[in-house]
């Protein structure tokens, strides 16, 4: 066997009065991916973040030792000119969102190309490189969007650019950190077919910190459950995930949602629509350069549909296809190109129409003022719809939604990605709506998490009546939230109907082609990517 690449032994990180990682140990070789799995906050990205020395300011390594090829990475300080040779070179790193770790500055391709000048490509030889990388990830036109700025991408398009990055210089250990989440089923597949073929080319080894059971039964050979910073059980793939021993594995595992469509009884909800989108299109402009004529991108292209009171409507499709430029021209945020999209809610006096049509954003750390608590990030709707004292709401919503009273005082930068979703979440829900456009609302949480947050949602629409616009590229999510669902391709809606009938009898090929994509939780039928 293979002498392991990565090392962990006894690694315990802690902070000022509290013990964040306690003696974790993993290992992997060259040409092997160990899957980390775990709740939000259970310590999988601080793990990760510990071997490239990148840890919060407040951080300290306390015990233990990172070894690297035979180098201690615990014993080095920050700013060690070895670990500059490292970082990026030969450990590359997928982060979790990519709006926060892509400069709005600089171009793709700039930040791809920098990259490699700084670990001895030529300049022209990165050029070369970025573009082949952006191919190589299936961002479509490559060589026009290598002068695109991240601003310009798609969530999972700016997800697919950062990987390019990542893997750009051939690392021998790739961490990668949620690198599929905001992907659909079709882009996620050909990731992980990248993935594997690039780490049978380079003998790569890989760590993949994921909620995604599908993905860890089809690229993980090891498995390593995470809780409370400690390491709880690991093991091989089928071991963990058929026959899982510890409590918390149990019920990670559990957890995980079935692709069952949900059968909704036939005018289940009777009256008008109170949300009728009529021929919406939203078309931008797309400069490619001081000497070529403009793009005209169809983001959106003569879209209608309907939503009733206590309905959840499924927005589904690639990257790209649309979706979240589609829920934010219906909340207000841009201006559409031609159509309309009209709203059938109560006439409260002195209620505008923000407070009834809210959003949940795809991405949670740039939706989030850093320079605000949670408490006022929550409480500011409230203040603008006139509460004078919002404390007792807002408390409540910490509380629904997964967090504790005792995070009101923290600023964004101090929760993990999963519980910033869930503060959006709590924002998007205190003034009370009647409609919430949830542009992937889940996709950044881990399987129990996200099954709770699942299940506020259905307790809130019940009680409230509340209507969804949901998005999201998880067909096995949306399978068991949606009344029905709208496929949508290139800007279009392709095919809508009940969900049962889209899941099981599908007419179109782009949605038997997305239904056809999902990967099996069961390792024993694990997708086989071609190297």
């Amino acid at each position: 066997m293979d002498k392991p690449v990565l090392s962990i032994q006894g690694l315990s990180v802690a902070f000022p009065g509290h013990k964040a990682l306690s003696e974790v140990d993993i290992a992997v070789a060259p040409g092997k991916c160990l899957a980390i799995v775990g709740e939000s906050g259970s310590g999988k990205t601080l793990t990760a973040r510990s071997i490239l020395r990148v840890l919060p300011k407040e951080a300290e390594i306390t015990a233990g030792s990172i070894l690297f090829d035979g180098l201690d990475l615990a014993k080095l300080t920050p700013r060690d000119p070895r670990l500059r040779t490292i970082r990026g070179g030969q450990i590359g790193m997928i982060y979790q969102e990519p709006m926060a770790a892509l400069s709005e500055f600089y171009t793709i391709g700039n930040q791809i190309e920098e990259i490699l000048i700084q670990h001895g490509a030529s300049r022209k030889d990165a050029r070369l490189r970025a573009v082949e990388m952006l191919k190589a990830v299936d961002i479509p036109d490559p060589e026009t969007r290598r002068d695109a700025f991240s601003f310009e991408l798609s969530g999972g398009q700016r997800q697919r650019a950062m990987i390019a990055m990542a893997l750009a210089t051939r690392p021998r250990l790739l961490i990668a950190d949620e690198p599929t989440t905001a992907l659909d089923v079709t882009t996620q597949a050909t990731i992980l077919a990248l993935l594997k073929r690039l780490q049978a080319e380079q003998h790569m080894a890989m760590v993949i910190i994921t909620h995604d059971m599908s993905v860890v039964a089809n690229i993980a050979q090891d498995v390593v459950v995470m809780h409370q910073g400690s390491v709880v059980e690991q093991g091989p793939v089928h071991q963990v995930l058929k026959a899982p021993t510890h409590p918390y594995a149990k019920s990670l595992i559990a957890a995980v949602p079935k692709a069952v469509p949900r059968r909704v009884v036939a005018h289940a909800h009777p009256g008008p629509p109170i949300l009728s989108v009529r021929n919406l299109s939203q078309h931008f402009t797309q400069n490619k350069g001081l000497f070529r004529a403009p793009d005209v991108v169809k983001a959106v292209d003569d879209v209608s549909l309907d939503l009733r009171d206590g309905e959840t409507l499924a927005v589904v499709g690639e990257s790209g296809s649309g979706k979240t430029t589609l829920g934010r021209t219906i909340v207000g945020l841009t201006a559409p190109t031609s159509g309309t999209v009209d709203f059938a809610l109560p006439k409260t006096q002195n209620r505008p129409v923000w407070q009834d049509v809210r959003m949940v954003f795809q991405d949670p750390m740039s939706s989030l003022n850093s320079r605000m608590t949670v408490f006022d990030i929550i409480a500011d709707p409230l203040r603008r719809a006139g509460l004078p004292n919002p404390a007792e709401r807002v408390i409540d919503l910490l509380t629904r939604v997964g967090l504790t009273p005792d995070h009101a005082q923290r600023y964004p930068h101090a929760f993990s990605g999963g519980q910033r979703q869930r503060i959006g979440i709590a924002r998007a829900l205190a003034p009370s709506p009647k409609i919430v456009v949830l542009d992937e609302p889940v996709s950044a949480l881990d399987v129990s998490i996200q099954a709770q947050v699942l299940r506020l949602l259905a307790e809130l629409q019940k009680d409230f009546g509340l209507a969804y616009l949901f998005i999201s590229h998880d067909l096995d999510v949306v399978a068991g939230v949606a009344d029905r669902v709208a496929v949508m391709q290139r800007g279009k809606i392709v095919e809508q109907g009940a969900t049962s009938a889209i899941f099981e009898s599908p007419q179109h090929p782009y949605t038997r082609a997305l239904l056809d994509a999902r990967l099996p939780l069961d390792p024993d039928k694990a997708v086989r990517f071609s190297p």
